[in-house]
């Protein structure tokens, strides 16, 4: 123990050394401390405590983000070095201080980032999957597409040199002075029936000069064009649909098929304006364009009525015609005919167009030539058997029952816009009044199969003889039995009586 003495000499010779000390460890409290505070909102940013003012930055997410706010003295532990003033290396810099407003000052942003493990991870099986199949996929893809790209310029290649097949004893046929009208009528005298040499129809298309765009569809766009004086229809199929105008060019060609009542098919060639391959049929022009059309803008007499119905009759009977011989010519069915795909000429008949679709029969071997394309008629104008699909596909005659049935919706049109004692009726397509603008297959055979519903024929057109025959004809055409329905051949020689009886001049 120490004397009272030697403890008074110690307070004076140690104690006020320890003091320093103990204040630099320890730091002075206020009572009460103003501090800079960043969700103080409602406190005007500012708080009040009896520790510390602490100020603290660090990133996150690639931000800045800067903490101002107020220790109380009781979370300041351990004293001298509080948990809460404590920076983080690389991650948050914190600074506590002792004053008022001390921690408005601006801390250095930590510039470093998380140490990596000295061992990586290994590739997970699902991340190995994704690695190895990705660029496998991405080869495998590029390949299939290199095989598509070769092989659509290898048949625009082959189609090219077909068209290419020049034949020497035709090189003079197309002479500078030769006209529309002079090819057109070589075309009717012609021996072989089945259009111009390919070199003469590649001649003509390339010196055709395009003047106008007249229509178009599904399959492109249809021009007026001009060569050597005369107006031609240029039909001009998108590349996509190469085998469309394939196999028109090749219908159109047939042996003995030019007709009056069938499109004038002139030319078929395929251009390659260097950015994509362009695919020409060049026709006849007919200025009244479609029966569609022709029936919106006029109604006709019953001598018209009678000139288009015939006349449209008689294309289809050339159509379903079979010819037996070795310069014979296969039975055609249309399956797609349709008042826009016939068109009116200037003398008031039809010209049945659009072959696209078209399939051949050859009577020798009882085979069936169908198209291979996907496209399918017009579902307002199909059959009951097409629309229920109880239609026999091995049966030539199937589809020439199905083109009646569409022949009578046509004839319906045409009767509706006859001008009889002044009374006729507005244009409107078949069903018009039963299926909505672009019916649906089943909104069609529901009415059609299903309810056996026809288009309404008018009691008036019982006072005018060619109005009657022409309803009666159009109900025997309608039968839901297609073997019960009219050959388009007894329909023309029905409308050719009517011309007589009618003094209708053909």
């Amino acid at each position: 123990m120490l004397s009272s003495c030697q403890a008074s000499q110690f307070e004076e010779k140690v104690v006020p050394l320890i003091s320093p000390l103990m204040s630099m460890s320890a730091p002075q409290f206020p009572a009460a401390l103003l501090c800079a505070c960043t969700s103080c909102l409602q406190a005007n940013y500012t708080c009040e405590t009896d520790g510390a003012c602490m100020v603290s930055i660090f990133n996150l997410d690639g931000m800045e983000h800067h903490v101002r706010t107020c220790i109380p003295k009781v979370e300041l532990v351990p004293a001298g070095k509080p948990f809460y003033c404590l920076s983080s290396e690389d991650l948050r810099n914190t600074h506590c201080c002792y004053t008022d407003y001390c921690n408005r000052i601006d801390l250095r942003v930590p510039s470093g980032h998380l140490k990596e493990p000295e061992h990586p991870s290994m590739w997970g099986p699902v991340e190995l999957v994704g690695i190895i199949a990705g660029p496998v996929f991405l080869l495998f893809l590029i390949i299939i597409i290199v095989f598509l790209v070769i092989n659509y310029h290898q048949r625009v290649y082959h189609n090219r040199q077909r068209l290419d097949m020049e034949d020497p004893s035709c090189e003079m046929c197309l002479s500078k002075d030769k006209t529309l009208q002079d090819l057109v009528y070589d075309l009717s005298t012609s021996g072989s029936g089945s259009g111009l040499p390919l070199f003469v129809q590649r001649t003509v298309a390339r010196t055709i000069v395009l003047q106008e765009i007249i229509g178009k569809g599904r399959f492109g766009e249809v021009w007026r064009g001009r060569w050597r004086g005369g107006d031609v229809a240029v039909k001009i199929f998108s590349s996509r649909e190469e085998r469309s105008w394939f196999r028109e060019a090749e219908i159109y060609q047939t042996v003995m098929l030019r007709h009056e009542n069938i499109l004038g098919f002139i030319a078929a060639d395929n251009k390659d304006n260097g950015t994509w391959t362009q695919l020409w049929l060049v026709s006849d022009y007919h200025e009244h364009g479609s029966l569609f059309d022709y029936l919106n803008r006029y109604t006709v007499t019953i001598e018209g009525m009678i000139k288009l119905a015939l006349s449209a009759a008689s294309g289809l009977a050339h159509l379903h015609m079979e010819i037996v011989g070795t310069q014979g010519k296969p039975g055609i069915a249309h399956r797609d005919l349709k008042s826009k795909n016939i068109l009116v000429k200037k003398n008031g008949m039809c010209a049945i167009a659009d072959l696209g679709l078209a399939v051949r029969h050859d009577a020798v071997t009882d085979t069936i030539d169908i198209a291979p394309n996907q496209r399918v008629g017009t579902k307002r104008y199909m059959a009951p058997e097409v629309l229920d699909e109880t239609i026999n596909m091995k049966h030539f005659d199937s589809f020439k029952c199905a083109d009646i049935y569409a022949l009578g919706l046509v004839y319906w049109e045409i009767a509706r816009r006859c001008n009889s004692g002044g009374v006729h009726e507005e244009y409107q397509l078949p069903y018009y009044d039963l299926v909505p603008s672009d019916p649906s297959i089943e909104e069609m055979r529901k009415v059609v199969c299903d309810q056996k519903l026809r288009p309404n024929i008018p009691n008036w057109w019982q006072s005018y003889e060619a109005l009657r025959v022409m309803g009666k004809m159009m109900r025997e055409c309608w039968y839901a039995n297609g073997a019960a329905r009219l050959t388009a051949l007894r329909i023309k020689k029905t409308l050719s009586q009517l011309s007589v009886q009618e003094d209708v001049k053909i």
